[in-house]
């Protein structure tokens, strides 16, 4: 029987050599459709160390990360409390396609749950990763317990 990579923590289904835990990206063993999910829990940020990066870090259950405040442009509007999240396509996410889901803040929510999923064609080595746009008036965390997996669906 064929031998599978083991998970690096208890709790964490990894399977195939395409998940990199350090990275947070997901690199495609062979070209094809892969149907990606991304369910993220934020919230408050709480004293437990995080990563300045707005790029979700840790593969399947990643550590907590800061979800920073978009910067406010010249000429563009302020967009509210809402949150973006993507899984982008070698983190061009305007350049290449991508799966985006928005959702409204609402300020009397400690925590709430985010998702975004769909279908993306990636080349062999191309790899997915996800993204948090915050444009709340406030910072938050992406809390443990928070996912991202990707899965072939054909060539």
């Amino acid at each position: 029987s064929p031998a599978f990579p083991q998970p690096e923590r208890e709790g964490m289904f990894h399977r195939g050599s395409g998940l990199n835990l350090t990275s947070g990206q997901y690199t495609a063993p062979i070209g094809g459709y892969y149907t990606f999910t991304a369910t993220l829990h934020i919230g408050e940020p709480s004293s437990s160390p995080h990563s300045p990066s707005g790029e979700v870090q840790g593969g399947s259950h990643p550590p907590s990360v800061s979800v920073r405040r978009e910067q406010r442009r010249k000429g563009h509007p302020c967009r509210g409390n809402r949150l973006r999240v993507l899984i982008c396509v070698q983190s061009r996410c305007q350049q290449n396609s991508n799966l985006e889901t928005v959702s409204r803040l609402e300020s009397s929510s400690d925590l709430f749950t985010i998702s975004v999923t769909g279908v993306l064609y990636l080349q062999a080595g191309q790899y997915a990763s996800v993204f948090v746009d915050n444009a709340a008036g406030s910072p938050l965390t992406v809390q443990r317990g928070s996912d991202f997996s990707a899965i072939l669906l054909g060539v």
